[in-house]
């Protein structure tokens, strides 16, 4: 089969299976699973399946990179509790129920110790992937999981680690060859850790400057394949590699346009990882051994849900809902395929066992178990469910402001508000002036402030002022209408560069509109008309009327705008109105002469 035709197969049974999985309630995952059984072991139209798990494994690769993006330090820090002491809680008493249980079943000490650990990490792809469909993220449900979720993706750096040093030790004694590998791991970790603290910034500066965006998304998946290959190479798996860079990266102006560029392939891989763990199902083997196959696929759903409805309290889920928790993270998960892999290269595992295929085809049927598992909840053990409650106490670094553009008007307001104490986030795509910024605390974001992903990012949701002060007039009127429509509640006040772009953003129901050069225009012709005599209150009524004649006459305009010989007309009529303003302004102030700035009318009626 060529390449386009594998493209089209798995195109195809993906844009069939998963609208069929989500009609039928099953969830997109369960689709992907069915599809890849489908074209599979099914109708056997793909036997390479090797080849398509090294392109899909790079879908896990993307998605532990955003997750790592969505959690820096300073967040990992204030969640430590739920993170290390849930996390080690759950790995701790799931790896030892599970390693018990298979070391009863004949499997040695070291391997069922490993295979123990393996089989109590979950499935972070369809865990999140079931998370998001079902909007649990911001739930305390979906905290607590994601927080088990977070600690086993780092735990399994160790794991991975200390795996081919179990096997040199059991095969022959030594640890020596184990520990270089131990070495090898560290140094790769510290690689990476160098990387994207030091060099990764800087080079995304220089890209972003050049303006060019597919260069900064081929810049970001180099950056992505370059550190899974180095982590490959030491022995790791690239996407543990990906997390840490992520986490590295997540504090930076950046990181929002690096999720904007690379989400698009992370839904596509993550289709195709799924697709793929379908293919890897072995139903030879299961008709082989099917109670050896169901037993462990059973067993380890079952030992896991008890454990977690057990261990729930503890991480803070709600009383009515330990059982959503246990199903959302029961199965197993992708790094189980890897740690396996692993172990059996390191002949961890005895040569005569078949104990890598039916551990590996359990974890397989244990992931197809988890939308199951979602439905039997809601529709059994939740005879009224009710819509997840959200926690109140979510970390909300929003600010009350958003500034989109940050140049000479954008910098004046900017620095107005934080003088005046008010917060404000910059939306920006110049690179040298988010380095300002960053000096002077403002919270910041590159990117095109137009897309819609980066203002959910800012915090567009709950805010309450935007400021639109881009310089591209097409790309200011894009984005009222993209916050109009998404945003409703969100109000705007806009920078217009002439009076046409004014009378567009008016015209598309944005309330206040200001001219960039319209107020200092007016403040410089009163100064000079100070210059040549006239008395400054003089001066000052002139400079108001002015304004207020040109902003009602602009106002009058709009609804025929586009009607250009009567918007002339009506243009010349406000002119001569305008005028003989002014000339009935002059006989009123040469009648009183001039008062200076404190005139009160009551002296012209006690003169009088």
């Amino acid at each position: 089969m060529t390449i386009p035709q594998q493209v089209m197969l798995y195109l195809g049974v993906a844009v069939v299976m998963v609208p069929l999985a989500s009609l039928m309630g099953l969830g997109s995952v369960l689709g992907y699973l069915a599809g890849g059984c489908l074209i599979g072991p099914g109708l056997k139209l793909v036997s390479d399946v090797h080849t398509i798990r090294q392109v899909a494994e790079f879908g896990v690769v993307l998605m532990l990179f955003m997750i790592g993006l969505e959690l820096d330090l300073k967040k990992l820090w204030s969640i430590r509790r739920q993170v290390f002491g849930g996390g080690a809680l759950q790995l701790g008493l799931c790896g030892l129920v599970l390693g018990l249980g298979l070391f009863a079943a004949g499997m040695p000490a070291v391997a069922a110790l490993v295979s123990g650990l393996s089989l109590a990490l979950s499935s972070t792809a369809i865990a999140v992937q079931t998370m998001a469909e079902k909007h649990l993220e911001k739930t305390p449900v979906g905290r607590a999981a994601f927080s088990i979720l977070l600690f086993q993706d780092i735990a399994a750096i160790p794991l991975l680690a200390i795996v081919p040093m179990l096997g040199v030790a059991n095969a022959s004694g030594e640890g020596g060859e184990g520990a270089f590998g131990v070495l090898k791991a560290l140094g790769a970790i510290v690689a990476v850790v160098g990387i994207g603290r030091y060099l990764t910034r800087p080079i995304l500066r220089t890209i972003a400057k050049t303006g060019l965006s597919e260069v900064f998304t081929a810049f970001s998946l180099l950056l992505l394949v370059g550190i899974g290959e180095l982590m490959h190479m030491a022995g790791l798996s690239m996407a543990l590699g990906a997390f840490l860079a992520g986490v590295l990266l997540a504090s930076s102006e950046y990181r929002h346009a690096l999720e904007s560029d690379l989400r698009p392939f992370k839904g596509l891989l993550m289709g195709l990882f799924f697709i793929s763990v379908g293919l890897a199902i072995d139903f030879e083997l299961l008709a082989d051994k099917p109670l050896e196959v169901i037993g462990l696929t059973l067993g380890l759903v079952l030992l896991k849900l008890l454990v977690l409805r057990a261990i729930a309290p503890r991480l803070g889920v709600p009383k009515a809902q330990p059982w959503l928790f246990a199903a959302l993270i029961a199965q197993g998960g992708e790094f189980a395929f890897l740690v396996f892999g692993v172990a059996r290269e390191s002949k961890l595992f005895p040569a005569d066992s078949h104990w890598d295929g039916l551990l590996t085809l359990a974890v397989a049927l244990s992931m197809a178990f988890t939308p199951i598992l979602l439905i039997v909840h809601e529709r059994i053990l939740e005879r009224h469910p009710k819509k997840p409650e959200r926690e109140t106490d979510v970390e909300d670094e929003g600010a009350p402001v958003i500034i989109a553009g940050f140049g000479r008007v954008g910098q004046i307001i900017g620095r107005f508000l934080f003088a005046s104490g008010v917060k404000a986030t910059v939306l920006d795509r110049d690179p040298d002036q988010i380095e300002v910024l960053k000096r002077f605390g403002f919270r910041i974001f590159y990117g095109d402030a137009t897309r819609l992903d980066l203002l959910e990012a800012a915090g567009a949701a709950r805010a309450k002022l935007l400021v639109v002060a881009i310089d591209d007039q097409e790309a200011s009127e894009l984005l009222v209408e993209r916050v109009q429509e998404h945003f409703p509640k969100l109000r705007i006040v806009a920078r217009a560069r002439n009076v046409g772009h004014y009378a567009a953003l008016r015209r598309k129901g944005v309330e206040v509109v200001e001219r960039e050069t319209f107020e200092g225009s007016i403040s410089l012709g009163r100064k000079a008309i100070e210059a040549l005599g006239c008395p400054p209150f003089e001066a000052r009524e002139r400079a108001d009327r002015f304004r207020r004649f040109n902003v009602q006459m602009l106002e009058e305009l709009l609804p025929h705008w586009d009607d250009e010989a009567r918007r002339i007309a009506m243009a010349n009529h406000a002119r001569v109105a305008l005028e003989q303003q002014f000339d009935r302004d002059r006989e009123v102030l040469d009648k009183r002469g001039i008062q200076g700035w404190h005139y009160d009318p009551s002296d012209e009626e006690d003169a009088a």
